[in-house]
């Protein structure tokens, strides 16, 4: 979730800009609609080093966190993205030891790492240092992956720490970035997938956020192009639905290296019935992910096989 890059322009806030009282997400990645929210108290509104950061309460969804007048989480919805895009590469790779998480500022993903007990340690790159601090300040239920002993934060580019990686020293990687546009944009090109497949140990696997089949499809399939020339393991694309994200839908793409066996994304080899057990279970269970629909997440619309043709190994 966090941009990598340049810093962009200061933006005006985005509250009140379709009618008071609302909040309106207007952006060049989703044009000519919007979604609105209605604004029951506004919570946090500053201007770090590299974007606008916003909280406010809203009427329907709880407190909703806005980068750049984009939405990035609700408490109402947020479970889903966070549990799909962390449990759909952990599932598909045998006892994950190591695992880089990039970008992620709200501590989400580190919430769902948290619930593997393989993993000995977690590097995590993340930009923006205020992400972090206003999270951890009124998203303590999705910060809480901070407080894993196993986790070693970085505040910096994640282009650039992926790049000076050791090679093949991961398990999994998760790339949890912002839309391709502006200070994101390279986390979409050919050298940043090119460092990934570099620091994935052999058999290893990648999950990205992948945009909306019914919005971005011209760009997913461009990208998975990309990664199919690069990647010489399994290619796939997964979906899930977030009501709050542009199209209520968001995609993974899932990645692995060349290892001793072909990774089948659409069977998990690490069920999380086996990992989430006992008062664990009880006490902090999954709301959105389980095996299930870990499988049913590849099922895709005929349109996007139609598009995917041919790039799409698994």
């Amino acid at each position: 979730m966090a941009p990598h890059g340049e810093n962009p322009a200061p933006r005006a806030s985005n509250m009140n800009s379709i009618a008071p009282g609302w909040f309106s997400e207007i952006g060049p990645m989703w044009p000519g609609e919007a979604r609105s929210l209605k604004v029951e108290k506004p919570l946090f509104d500053d201007q770090s080093d590299f974007q606008h950061v916003q909280v406010f309460k809203s009427e329907t969804y709880g407190k909703v966190l806005v980068l750049d007048g984009v939405i990035q989480l609700t408490e109402r919805d947020e479970f889903s993205y966070q549990e799909m895009i962390s449990h759909l590469p952990m599932c598909s790779v045998k006892d994950p030891k190591r695992v880089l998480v990039i970008g992620g500022g709200d501590g989400g993903v580190l919430r769902e790492l948290s619930r593997h007990s393989s993993i000995e340690r977690i590097d995590m790159c993340e930009i923006d240092k205020m992400v972090v601090e206003v999270s951890k300040g009124y998203f303590p239920d999705v910060a809480i992956g901070f407080k894993d002993p196993r986790v070693n934060l970085v505040i910096g580019d994640g282009v650039k720490f992926l790049q000076d990686a050791e090679a093949g020293i991961y398990d999994v990687i998760i790339v949890d970035s912002s839309d391709p546009v502006g200070p994101a944009e390279g986390l979409f090109q050919r050298p940043f997938y090119m460092n990934l497949t570099r620091a994935l140990r052999p058999g290893g696997v990648a999950c990205t956020q992948a945009e909306s089949i019914w919005l971005h499809l011209p760009i997913i399939k461009e990208v998975m192009t990309i990664c199919s020339e690069i990647f010489k393991g399994s290619l796939g694309y997964a979906w899930t639905s977030v009501p709050t994200y542009p199209s209520g839908t968001i995609g993974f793409m899932l990645l692995s290296t060349d290892g001793p066996t072909k990774v089948n994304f659409k069977q998990p080899v690490n069920p999380i019935e086996e990992i989430v057990t006992g008062e664990a279970a009880k006490t902090r269970p999954l709301k959105y992910y389980n095996s299930e629909v870990h499988s049913a997440a590849f099922v895709l619309p005929q349109f996007v096989k139609d598009a995917l043709q041919g790039v799409i190994s698994t």
